[in-house]
């Protein structure tokens, strides 16, 4: 299974995979029916899925490679990204060392079709998310 394959499953599912997602190793955002987004990682032996308000994806711009403008445009493509200060709404982690008895980078070193079983296992656990309130 390749990105272009996951991204029609999960649309088939009401969810959209946006740029930035990874397969080797797996790193997925997934914008959520809600808007909001859920990241997926699978590292060393933690596969972890956390989830983020719609406001913590930023567009950030890919400089040309001379600058110039002579050759090539002066800005480059926009890359899809979630904001080095966004919060988490809330976290999921499967912990291969408990679960698997994995000892090094087992996480890491998965494909993603041997990944996307525990994103989908995981992803239940997102609740729908809520508007908070701060009282004065």
């Amino acid at each position: 299974m390749n990105l272009s394959a996951l991204s029609d499953l999960l649309a088939a599912r009401g969810l959209r995979l946006l740029p930035g997602s990874h397969a080797v190793p797996v790193e997925l955002l997934v914008q959520l029916p809600d808007a909001t987004i859920a990241r997926f990682t699978a590292r060393g032996t933690t596969l972890r899925l956390r989830h983020y308000s719609p406001d913590a994806l930023r567009s950030i711009v890919i400089a040309a490679e001379c600058g110039c403008g002579d050759h090539h445009p002066q800005t480059g493509p926009d890359r899809v990204t979630l904001s080095a200060f966004a919060q988490p709404l809330s976290e999921h982690i499967l912990d291969g060392e408990l679960v698997f008895g994995w000892t090094g980078y087992e996480a890491g070193s998965l494909r993603l079709p041997d990944a996307l079983p525990h994103f989908f296992t995981l992803l239940p656990l997102l609740a729908p998310s809520r508007t908070l309130v701060s009282v004065a």
